[in-house]
């Protein structure tokens, strides 16, 4: 009888204050969502970095001037290195290649060069990218080294970006959340106000204080939950509907997000939700309805 009388006064308290409630959930929606992008991203990030540093290469471009012996030499020594899990030499020819595939979208430009102007390299694969600076030191200074570039440094600009709009996600999603928490006391406040003499007659009764707060905790509880799975709902179609269609090309540079990522967001909302909710409604009866 009394978990039905909880649930019941839930049910009727939230349709009492229908507006608030909604108002509510959408706030919770929103910063939520917001949160639960922001994990994703975080996430992403680093897959991205386990994928793009193994795939990272050192650029060691040679000089116009640079004699057959001396690329043959300096091949072998590459070979030989510790550090150099793999290596390629690119000819001009392959450099043109190449460069006309980077490209193709620009023809005008892609006519305007030939394979004079584009200098000789090896392209190497450390067995550590963070062996860089060592293999620099080493190959700098050869003989036929015009200069050498690590893409990791420019990968780790671009992952700098992301981290940066990871962060502002992350502040957005705190900011709602700050919203979400005042607008849930301001609604158990409302709530327990319209209901203060049913309040007084429990306690009168002896009604405990934990009979006279569930239903609402529960309130905010459902609120919450709410809040997370349409939040979830809202990544998700967002995923499906932006990364997996329209915006398919941009997910093949920035590799895919993975389905078990989004599912895994449900239960963290849904998690986060519930409690956040729930000790602000207990905060706000406790330390200032005095139930």
């Amino acid at each position: 009888m009394r978990v039905r009388y909880v649930l019941n006064e839930v049910l009727v308290g939230l349709w009492r204050n229908v507006t608030m409630t909604i108002a509510m959930i959408i706030t919770i929606t929103v910063s939520l969502g917001m949160l639960g992008a922001s994990v994703l991203m975080y996430l992403q990030v680093d897959r991205m970095k386990d994928f793009y540093y193994g795939e990272i290469e050192v650029s060691v471009f040679l000089a116009d001037n640079v004699e057959d012996a001396q690329v043959q030499a300096l091949k072998q020594q590459i070979d030989a290195n510790p550090l150099v899990k793999s290596a390629t030499y690119e000819s001009k020819e392959d450099a043109l290649k190449r460069f006309q595939v980077l490209y193709a979208d620009t023809p005008d430009f892609v006519s305007a060069v030939n394979a004079d102007s584009l200098p000789q390299s090896f392209r190497v694969k450390l067995k550590n990218p963070e062996d860089y600076d060592k293999f620099n030191e080493e190959f700098k200074g050869a003989t036929g080294v015009q200069r050498i570039i690590d893409q990791k440094e420019l990968l780790e600009k671009v992952f700098n970006i992301f981290n940066s709009v990871q962060l502002m996600s992350l502040v957005f999603a705190i900011v709602m959340a700050a919203a979400a928490v005042l607008l849930v006391g301001n609604t158990i406040q409302v709530a327990a106000y319209s209901k203060r003499r049913e309040v007084a007659v429990m306690k009168l009764v002896g009604a405990s204080n934990w009979f006279v707060q569930a239903p609402f905790v529960l309130e905010a509880v459902v609120a919450g939950a709410i809040g997370a799975i349409l939040g979830f709902v809202g990544l998700f179609i967002g995923k499906v509907v932006l990364l997996d269609n329209k915006l398919q090309a941009l997910t093949a540079i920035l590799t895919p997000v993975p389905n078990g990522n989004v599912w895994l967001m449900l239960p963290l909302l849904v998690g986060v939700g519930a409690l956040l909710s729930a000790a602000t409604a207990w905060i706000t009866l406790r330390f200032y309805l005095k139930v």
